[in-house]
Protein backbone atom coordinates (compact mmCIF):
# COMPACT_ATOMS: atom_id res chain seq x y z
CA UNK A 1 0.00 0.00 0.00
CA UNK A 2 2.50 2.29 0.62
CA UNK A 3 4.76 1.57 -2.74
CA UNK A 4 1.42 2.48 -4.02
CA UNK A 5 1.00 5.77 -2.16
CA UNK A 6 4.20 6.98 -3.41
CA UNK A 7 3.83 6.34 -7.05
CA UNK A 8 0.79 8.16 -7.08
CA UNK A 9 2.57 11.08 -5.79
CA UNK A 10 4.98 10.64 -8.40
CA UNK A 11 2.49 10.74 -11.00
CA UNK A 12 0.70 13.88 -9.88
CA UNK A 13 1.35 17.10 -11.95
CA UNK A 14 2.45 20.07 -10.50
CA UNK A 15 0.48 23.15 -10.93
CA UNK A 16 1.41 26.32 -13.27
CA UNK A 17 0.10 29.41 -12.89
CA UNK A 18 0.74 31.67 -16.18
CA UNK A 19 0.51 35.93 -15.74
CA UNK A 20 -2.26 37.55 -18.10
CA UNK A 21 -1.21 39.08 -21.41
CA UNK A 22 -0.51 42.37 -21.60
CA UNK A 23 -1.78 44.92 -24.29
CA UNK A 24 1.18 47.02 -24.64
CA UNK A 25 0.19 49.25 -27.75
CA UNK A 26 -3.52 49.68 -26.15
CA UNK A 27 -2.09 50.59 -22.75
CA UNK A 28 0.14 53.34 -24.67
CA UNK A 29 -2.95 54.82 -25.99
CA UNK A 30 -4.74 54.90 -22.74
CA UNK A 31 -1.71 56.63 -21.47
CA UNK A 32 -1.33 58.98 -24.32
CA UNK A 33 -5.04 59.95 -24.83
CA UNK A 34 -4.87 60.75 -20.26
CA UNK A 35 -2.00 62.98 -20.88
CA UNK A 36 -4.05 64.39 -23.74
CA UNK A 37 -7.14 65.44 -20.97
CA UNK A 38 -4.87 66.28 -18.43
CA UNK A 39 -3.32 68.70 -20.85
CA UNK A 40 -6.41 70.36 -22.21
CA UNK A 41 -7.54 70.26 -18.47
CA UNK A 42 -4.70 72.20 -17.14
CA UNK A 43 -5.04 74.53 -20.31
CA UNK A 44 -8.97 75.09 -19.56
CA UNK A 45 -8.13 75.70 -16.12
CA UNK A 46 -5.57 78.13 -16.85
CA UNK A 47 -7.46 79.81 -19.64
CA UNK A 48 -10.59 80.45 -17.21
CA UNK A 49 -7.94 82.12 -14.82
CA UNK A 50 -6.48 84.48 -17.25
CA UNK A 51 -7.57 88.45 -16.30
CA UNK A 52 -9.67 90.65 -18.60
CA UNK A 53 -6.86 92.93 -20.10
CA UNK A 54 -9.26 95.29 -21.40
CA UNK A 55 -12.84 96.78 -22.56
CA UNK A 56 -13.87 98.41 -25.36
CA UNK A 57 -17.66 100.02 -25.19
CA UNK A 58 -18.99 100.55 -28.67
CA UNK A 59 -22.21 102.73 -29.31
CA UNK A 60 -23.29 106.22 -29.85
CA UNK A 61 -23.87 107.76 -26.32
CA UNK A 62 -26.50 110.40 -26.04
CA UNK A 63 -28.43 109.55 -23.05
CA UNK A 64 -26.30 106.48 -21.14
CA UNK A 65 -23.31 108.38 -19.61
CA UNK A 66 -20.48 106.56 -20.58
CA UNK A 67 -19.50 106.23 -16.67
CA UNK A 68 -22.43 104.66 -15.94
CA UNK A 69 -21.56 101.96 -18.58
CA UNK A 70 -18.16 101.32 -16.59
CA UNK A 71 -19.27 101.38 -13.13
CA UNK A 72 -21.30 98.50 -14.42
CA UNK A 73 -18.38 96.70 -15.69
CA UNK A 74 -16.02 97.36 -12.86
CA UNK A 75 -17.35 94.55 -10.40
CA UNK A 76 -16.42 92.00 -12.58
CA UNK A 77 -13.01 93.35 -14.17
CA UNK A 78 -11.63 90.77 -11.55
CA UNK A 79 -12.89 87.56 -12.78
CA UNK A 80 -11.39 85.46 -15.48
CA UNK A 81 -11.85 85.98 -19.17
CA UNK A 82 -13.49 82.68 -19.71
CA UNK A 83 -15.39 82.06 -16.31
CA UNK A 84 -16.92 85.63 -16.74
CA UNK A 85 -20.99 85.18 -17.40
CA UNK A 86 -21.63 87.31 -19.82
CA UNK A 87 -25.57 87.14 -19.59
CA UNK A 88 -25.12 88.29 -16.29
CA UNK A 89 -23.29 91.25 -17.42
CA UNK A 90 -25.80 91.98 -20.16
CA UNK A 91 -28.31 91.90 -18.05
CA UNK A 92 -26.66 94.43 -15.57
CA UNK A 93 -25.69 96.64 -18.86
CA UNK A 94 -29.91 96.73 -19.65
CA UNK A 95 -30.91 98.03 -16.43
CA UNK A 96 -29.09 100.98 -16.90
CA UNK A 97 -31.90 103.78 -17.98
CA UNK A 98 -31.86 104.35 -22.03
CA UNK A 99 -30.54 101.22 -22.69
CA UNK A 100 -32.06 99.62 -24.98
CA UNK A 101 -29.69 96.13 -25.65
CA UNK A 102 -26.34 95.27 -24.70
CA UNK A 103 -23.95 92.39 -26.40
CA UNK A 104 -20.43 91.57 -24.96
CA UNK A 105 -18.02 89.42 -26.70
CA UNK A 106 -14.95 87.68 -26.37
CA UNK A 107 -11.62 88.92 -28.58
CA UNK A 108 -8.74 86.75 -27.71
CA UNK A 109 -6.51 87.48 -25.98
CA UNK A 110 -8.38 89.08 -22.98
CA UNK A 111 -10.33 91.74 -24.57
CA UNK A 112 -14.24 92.37 -23.87
CA UNK A 113 -15.97 94.35 -26.20
CA UNK A 114 -19.29 95.78 -25.60
CA UNK A 115 -21.69 97.18 -27.64
CA UNK A 116 -24.65 99.32 -26.19
CA UNK A 117 -27.99 100.24 -28.07
CA UNK A 118 -29.60 102.94 -26.61
CA UNK A 119 -33.70 103.64 -26.40
CA UNK A 120 -34.75 106.06 -28.87
CA UNK A 121 -37.67 108.14 -27.43
CA UNK A 122 -40.77 107.93 -29.00
CA UNK A 123 -43.11 110.12 -26.97
CA UNK A 124 -43.73 111.60 -23.56
CA UNK A 125 -45.92 109.55 -21.02
CA UNK A 126 -48.23 111.57 -17.86
CA UNK A 127 -45.60 113.66 -16.32
CA UNK A 128 -42.59 112.36 -16.63
CA UNK A 129 -41.97 108.97 -18.26
CA UNK A 130 -41.20 108.60 -21.95
CA UNK A 131 -42.28 105.36 -24.42
CA UNK A 132 -40.16 103.87 -26.67
CA UNK A 133 -40.48 102.71 -30.62
CA UNK A 134 -42.08 99.84 -29.22
CA UNK A 135 -44.73 101.76 -26.79
CA UNK A 136 -42.62 100.39 -23.53
CA UNK A 137 -41.97 103.24 -20.56
CA UNK A 138 -38.31 102.57 -20.36
CA UNK A 139 -37.99 105.87 -17.79
CA UNK A 140 -41.17 106.46 -15.08
CA UNK A 141 -39.11 109.60 -13.53
CA UNK A 142 -37.29 111.32 -16.40
CA UNK A 143 -35.73 114.73 -15.71
CA UNK A 144 -35.38 116.12 -18.39
CA UNK A 145 -38.50 115.55 -20.98
CA UNK A 146 -37.24 116.24 -24.93
CA UNK A 147 -40.35 119.01 -25.37
CA UNK A 148 -40.24 118.50 -29.32
CA UNK A 149 -41.68 114.79 -28.67
CA UNK A 150 -45.82 114.52 -28.34
CA UNK A 151 -47.43 113.97 -24.39
CA UNK A 152 -49.24 110.44 -24.02
CA UNK A 153 -51.16 109.99 -20.87
CA UNK A 154 -53.54 107.19 -19.82
CA UNK A 155 -54.66 104.78 -16.85
CA UNK A 156 -51.88 102.56 -15.76
CA UNK A 157 -50.97 99.91 -17.89
CA UNK A 158 -52.11 101.08 -20.91
CA UNK A 159 -49.51 102.67 -22.26
CA UNK A 160 -48.75 100.07 -24.82
CA UNK A 161 -52.02 100.64 -26.06
CA UNK A 162 -52.25 104.35 -26.02
CA UNK A 163 -48.29 104.30 -28.04
CA UNK A 164 -50.50 101.48 -31.10
CA UNK A 165 -53.09 104.54 -31.44
CA UNK A 166 -50.79 107.29 -31.61
CA UNK A 167 -48.97 105.19 -34.02
CA UNK A 168 -51.71 104.59 -35.98
CA UNK A 169 -52.80 108.56 -36.09
CA UNK A 170 -49.28 109.95 -36.53
CA UNK A 171 -48.72 107.50 -39.89
CA UNK A 172 -52.22 108.96 -41.60
CA UNK A 173 -51.43 112.63 -40.32
CA UNK A 174 -48.27 112.58 -41.83
CA UNK A 175 -49.57 112.14 -45.22
CA UNK A 176 -51.63 115.30 -44.60
CA UNK A 177 -48.60 117.34 -43.45
CA UNK A 178 -49.92 117.04 -39.64
CA UNK A 179 -49.32 115.23 -36.58
CA UNK A 180 -50.56 114.32 -32.74
CA UNK A 181 -49.17 116.98 -30.21
CA UNK A 182 -51.30 114.90 -27.36
CA UNK A 183 -53.28 112.08 -27.58
CA UNK A 184 -55.15 111.06 -23.87
CA UNK A 185 -56.93 107.74 -22.61
CA UNK A 186 -59.37 108.62 -19.32
CA UNK A 187 -60.42 105.88 -17.02
CA UNK A 188 -63.88 106.14 -18.55
CA UNK A 189 -62.09 105.00 -21.82
CA UNK A 190 -62.69 108.30 -24.08
CA UNK A 191 -60.10 109.23 -26.33
CA UNK A 192 -58.98 113.06 -27.09
CA UNK A 193 -56.18 114.42 -29.05
CA UNK A 194 -54.61 117.72 -30.13
CA UNK A 195 -53.22 117.99 -33.93
CA UNK A 196 -50.10 120.16 -34.58
CA UNK A 197 -52.89 122.88 -36.24
CA UNK A 198 -53.77 123.53 -32.70
CA UNK A 199 -57.10 121.15 -33.14
CA UNK A 200 -58.62 119.51 -30.54
CA UNK A 201 -60.17 116.22 -31.79
CA UNK A 202 -62.70 114.32 -29.42
CA UNK A 203 -63.36 110.67 -30.38
CA UNK A 204 -64.87 109.81 -27.52
CA UNK A 205 -65.05 106.10 -26.48
CA UNK A 206 -67.15 103.73 -28.80
CA UNK A 207 -66.05 103.19 -32.44
CA UNK A 208 -62.97 104.18 -32.64
CA UNK A 209 -61.87 103.07 -35.58
CA UNK A 210 -65.43 104.53 -37.54
CA UNK A 211 -64.65 107.85 -36.00
CA UNK A 212 -61.08 107.75 -36.90
CA UNK A 213 -61.75 106.90 -40.57
CA UNK A 214 -64.74 110.04 -40.54
CA UNK A 215 -61.89 112.31 -38.92
CA UNK A 216 -59.58 112.50 -41.95
CA UNK A 217 -62.46 112.15 -44.30
CA UNK A 218 -63.93 115.89 -42.71
CA UNK A 219 -60.46 116.81 -42.86
CA UNK A 220 -59.75 116.15 -46.73
CA UNK A 221 -62.91 116.97 -48.12
CA UNK A 222 -64.69 119.32 -45.66
CA UNK A 223 -62.23 121.45 -43.59
CA UNK A 224 -59.61 121.41 -45.37
CA UNK A 225 -59.66 124.84 -46.41
CA UNK A 226 -61.20 126.24 -43.27
CA UNK A 227 -58.92 123.97 -40.79
CA UNK A 228 -56.94 126.96 -39.59
CA UNK A 229 -60.11 128.33 -37.97
CA UNK A 230 -60.95 125.26 -36.30
CA UNK A 231 -60.85 125.11 -32.61
CA UNK A 232 -62.11 121.24 -32.28
CA UNK A 233 -63.70 118.20 -33.87
CA UNK A 234 -66.45 116.50 -32.08
CA UNK A 235 -66.94 113.29 -33.31
CA UNK A 236 -68.71 111.72 -30.64
CA UNK A 237 -71.79 111.32 -33.21
CA UNK A 238 -72.79 108.21 -35.09
CA UNK A 239 -73.23 109.37 -38.87
CA UNK A 240 -71.11 112.91 -38.45
CA UNK A 241 -69.12 115.16 -36.17
CA UNK A 242 -69.45 118.82 -34.73
CA UNK A 243 -67.32 121.07 -35.23
CA UNK A 244 -66.29 124.10 -32.67
CA UNK A 245 -64.62 127.77 -34.52
CA UNK A 246 -62.11 129.64 -32.93
CA UNK A 247 -63.89 133.11 -31.56
CA UNK A 248 -63.34 135.07 -34.48
CA UNK A 249 -65.79 132.76 -36.38
CA UNK A 250 -69.59 131.79 -35.89
CA UNK A 251 -70.17 128.89 -37.95
CA UNK A 252 -70.36 126.05 -35.45
CA UNK A 253 -74.59 125.94 -36.23
CA UNK A 254 -73.97 125.77 -40.29
CA UNK A 255 -71.93 123.26 -40.22
CA UNK A 256 -74.53 121.28 -37.54
CA UNK A 257 -77.05 121.26 -40.56
CA UNK A 258 -74.54 120.78 -43.11
CA UNK A 259 -73.76 117.10 -42.14
CA UNK A 260 -77.11 116.17 -40.98
CA UNK A 261 -75.71 115.58 -36.85
CA UNK A 262 -78.26 114.39 -34.30
CA UNK A 263 -78.79 116.69 -31.80
CA UNK A 264 -76.14 115.72 -29.21
CA UNK A 265 -72.88 113.58 -28.99
CA UNK A 266 -72.42 110.15 -27.82
CA UNK A 267 -69.75 108.34 -26.27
Amino acid sequence: MAARRTNRRKTKQKKQFTLPQVNWAAMANIAAVTIVLAGVYQGTVWLMDQPIEAVRVQGTFQRVPSVRVEAAMADYLDEGFLSLDLSEVQARLADIPWVAKASIRRQWPGVLEVTVVEEQAAARWGKSGLLNTRGELFVEGATHLPVELPRLSGPEGSEQDVAQRYFELQKKLEQRGLSVVALSLDARGSWQLILSNTIEVRLGSNDIDQRVARLFLALDQVLAADSSRVAYIDMRYTNGFAVGWKPASARKASVHMEVGLESGPHG
